[in-house]
């Protein structure tokens, strides 16, 4: 029985998110796998790979075969490289933290309420217009 390292798709159409997964080659896609061994989500930025790098050593050890799209993400993370025994790639880009937003307080806003309007009414306009139309209409 052949054995391939390979992706199931998950998610919805536009947002897809896959699981590096250990399955029989004759299987479908989104077949029965043996063994769930990372995930990755190529729609985030940057991407979420998440792979368990101790399996995919033992499988790759054992003659499971990986597809060109998991090659690829094995590349990056570095585990290919192990197996193969050549030297490391660069490290991943990570997220980073979002920075918490500062409180009003800390901005030194107040919490009293003034109870007025800040801008002004406008005053009611003088009827002053109404008998100069008036007038241009008799003329």
């Amino acid at each position: 029985m052949a054995v391939k390292i390979k992706l199931k798709r998950l998610g919805k159409i536009r947002s897809p998110h896959y699981r590096i997964v250990v399955a029989d080659s004759r299987t479908r896609r989104d077949g029965r796998a043996i063994e769930e061994i990372g995930k990755y989500h190529p729609t985030y930025n940057p991407s979420v790979i998440e792979v368990d790098a101790e399996r995919v050593a033992y499988w790759l050890g054992v003659g499971a075969q990986p597809t060109e799209p998991v090659l690829a993400i094995l590349k990056k993370t570095g585990d290919w490289q192990k197996f193969k025994g050549e030297p490391a790639p660069a490290p991943l880009l990570t997220a980073e933290p979002k920075k918490a937003r500062p409180s009003f307080e800390a901005l030194g806003g107040d919490d009293e309420g003034k109870g007025e309007a800040i801008t002004q009414k406008k005053k009611a306009e003088k009827k002053d217009e109404a008998p100069a139309e008036s007038e241009s209409a008799e003329a």
